[in-house]
């Protein structure tokens, strides 16, 4: 999958079969959308193309407005979204920066410059509630109006449910700041999981919990940053850990902004592996592309009154993950991932 920020680049392709959006998450619904527009691309012999924006539209008119708090929490980093949307099977994406002059566009505007003359579109499917345009004002006749100006075919996908219920990112980011992470896994098909470069860290996990003796690090934990202010998952959680070795590993990790230890406000998905793979060594993990797949949410982050409750509190946790992987037999069982 080739990936073009912006279309201003000799390898974008010179016609394409289009769909819009922001494919948060990549939940069932886009999967879907993504499916069908495949099938089309395939039909018609052109490239499937996504266009995709960054930052997420919501996020720029919320800072523009002086309100961070109303953007909305992200589900998945970009790297996460475009390793679903490869595995999708899309030939190409496009991310637009969303700016101001992004964001004036007319609809007129946007259908001339963005997809005739910078995308070269000769099928673009939408979903069923897709806006564009200055203002969202404009809408799917006027799209389908623009198709027939601009000679491309428009077509537009209904709502996807599951057991009666709309599968939409809001849905996505309700369940998972609910905790409830086998809806979840329903909505997205798969389970939610976190990706990233395994980073250097403040090391305060080895002291915790830590003998003294220099036989064990205490809850070391794998670091990777969370590259938004707001995700839609916080808390402590039960996990598996891909890509510290050829089987995936149980751990516990904590996803947020650790009250107790750090008042910066970064997110953090810190993950403590129950057995370290003795061939990587104490800093083998470092640097290391790992997918961390969030499995059962325990409890809430917290913040305690010093190091001893923390340390207490994450021996529990320790306690209860382990606890749900023997009451989950299947789930420990090594699968293949990629």
């Amino acid at each position: 999958m080739q990936v073009f920020r912006g279309f201003h680049h000799p390898g974008v392709a010179p016609a394409c079969a289009l769909t819009i959006g922001n494919f948060d998450g990549v939940h069932r619904g886009h999967q879907a959308m993504l499916a069908l527009l495949k099938n089309e691309a395939r039909h018609r012999g052109l490239p499937s193309c996504v266009l995709s924006f960054e930052p997420h539209p919501r996020d720029f008119f919320a800072r523009r407005a002086g309100l961070p708090e109303k953007a909305p929490a992200r589900i998945a980093s970009l790297r996460d979204k475009l390793q679903e949307l490869e595995g999708c099977g899309i030939d190409q994406v496009v991310l637009l920066r969303f700016d101001q002059r992004l964001a004036d566009l007319s609809p007129n505007a946007f259908t001339q410059d963005v997809l005739c003359k910078g995308l070269h579109a000769r099928y673009v499917l939408v979903g069923d509630d897709f806006r564009f345009g200055a203002k969202r004002a404009g809408d799917y006749a006027m799209l389908d109006a623009a198709g027939d100006r601009c000679g491309f075919d428009v077509a537009r996908m209904m709502s996807y449910e599951v057991h009666g219920l709309r599968v939409s990112s809001s849905a996505v980011r309700e369940a998972l700041a609910a905790g409830d992470m086998a809806h979840v896994g329903v909505l997205l098909g798969r389970p939610y999981s976190i990706s990233g470069r395994v980073v250097h860290g403040q090391k305060l996990g080895r002291g915790l919990g830590a003998s003294g003796s220099g036989a064990d690090d205490g809850f070391r934990t794998l670091n990777l940053r969370f590259p938004y202010d707001k995700s839609a998952a916080t808390g402590i959680f039960v996990v598996r850990v891909f890509g510290l070795g050829p089987r995936p590993l149980n751990g516990v990790a904590s996803l947020g902004v650790r009250p107790t230890v750090e008042d910066a406000g970064r997110i953090l998905l810190e993950t403590h592996v129950f057995d370290w793979p003795a061939e990587l060594g104490r800093e083998g993990g470092y640097g290391k592309l790992v997918h961390v797949e969030l499995l059962h949410k325990l409890r809430d982050e917290a913040r305690f009154a010093g190091l001893d409750a923390l340390t207490a509190a994450i021996r529990q946790d320790v306690r209860q993950a382990q606890a749900w992987f023997a009451s989950h037999p299947r789930t420990s069982a090594p699968r293949a991932h990629d």
